[in-house]
């Protein structure tokens, strides 16, 4: 590679890296503009394959580096130089620099878009352990009603599941005016012992844009695990937004979907809430839910290797915050504060900001 491309490949990378950028002009020309372009392209050509994409991206990216450094202490031996060295390394920060810039162009600039909380009519004060108390009882009340439907329904894979992808274009257009995303199907992954192990329900492929999901999910998981995944293929990047978009939308599919929701919605509340209130929480839940909770816990218990999914997340923190997402992993929570403080018109239809 020539010297000024790949000085000029690093430089891009970092003033994209280190630049202030307006989150209305992230909204504007990215989000709402070339990025929906690059979804509706990607993810149903990606939906065709049944495997993942990343798997094959990874594979080939991680053996490509290790062919090049092989390479380079092999000439710098025989030659008694480390130039070879030297330009492989460059070589290697070069590669990084442009999968970096096409991350951000496929969909990484979503970090940086009009947060959920400028886009919606925000009325209600920070809450307080009553308000989440509330909430979480009306949570278990659903779950008990639905309890009996969910698991009638039987198990119907979400990406062919019409209502809750009808669902999903619904509160899409609750919350943006833009073109809808397409839904991805939940694919299989070499990286699902990885899931397990570090308590991952799913992520979305950043270059392909598909989604991969942990394969011990059960199946009252599944739905939000993949109206959540679709969130971020809609560009909510944040952690909470995507849960807000994803519960949004369980609430308005099957039973089955609805009962994944609230079961998210309440697992959620539950780490807000102090011992006793949890406790007070648990003790309302009927006994069928209540055994479907000890059976998410079994999940993950079983295959959980509490050490690698420490410094996972760790790295996932450093990482959200890399990416502006000034929370980090505490983001994922933050999803009880938006619904509690956005306003919302009957049937948990959020009010926008007028534009």
């Amino acid at each position: 590679m020539k010297t000024a491309f790949k000085a000029s490949t690093i430089a891009t990378a970092l003033a994209c890296l280190l630049l202030p950028i307006s989150p209305l002009f992230v909204e504007r020309w990215y989000s709402t503009g070339l990025y929906p372009v690059v979804q509706r392209l990607f993810t149903p050509a990606a939906n065709l394959l049944p495997f993942a994409l990343f798997d094959l991206i990874t594979i080939a990216a991680a053996a490509l580096a290790v062919r090049a450094i092989v390479r380079a202490i092999r000439l710098a031996r025989q030659n008694r130089n480390w130039r070879p060295v030297w330009t492989t390394t460059v070589n290697l920060a070069t590669a990084a620099a442009a999968i970096y810039v096409v991350f951000l162009v496929c969909w990484g600039f979503n970090y940086r878009r009009v947060p959920m909380t400028a886009r919606l009519i925000i009325d209600r004060g920070a809450p307080n352990e009553d308000t989440v108390t509330a909430l979480g009882l009306q949570a278990i009340e659903q779950i008990n009603a639905l309890y009996a439907a969910a698991h009638a329904a039987g198990d119907v894979p979400p990406w062919q599941d019409e209502q809750l992808r009808a669902a999903f274009d619904t509160v899409q257009g609750y919350l943006t005016d833009a073109p809808r995303a397409v839904p991805g199907r939940l694919k299989q992954t070499i990286y699902g012992p990885y899931f397990r192990w570090t308590s991952v329900d799913g992520m979305v492929d950043p270059f392909a844009l598909e989604v991969m999901a942990n394969p011990d999910l059960l199946p009252i998981e599944r739905p939000f695990v993949a109206a959540h995944e679709w969130a971020h293929l809609a560009g909510y990047a944040d952690e909470s937004e995507a849960n807000f978009v994803g519960w949004l939308t369980c609430l308005r599919a099957s039973e089955a979907a609805q009962y994944s929701g609230w079961m998210f919605l309440y697992w959620q509340l539950a780490n807000e809430v102090s011992g006793p209130t949890r406790a007070r929480l648990a003790a309302v839940l009927a006994p069928g839910p209540r055994n479907d909770i000890d059976a998410i816990v079994e999940r993950l218990r079983r295959g959980q290797l509490p050490a690698l999914r420490e410094s996972s997340w760790a790295l996932y923190d450093t990482y959200l915050k890399a990416n502006r997402v000034e929370a980090g992993v505490r983001s994922y929570g933050l999803v009880v504060t938006l619904i509690l403080r956005a306003k919302f018109e009957s049937n948990w239809v959020p009010v926008r900001r007028a534009q």
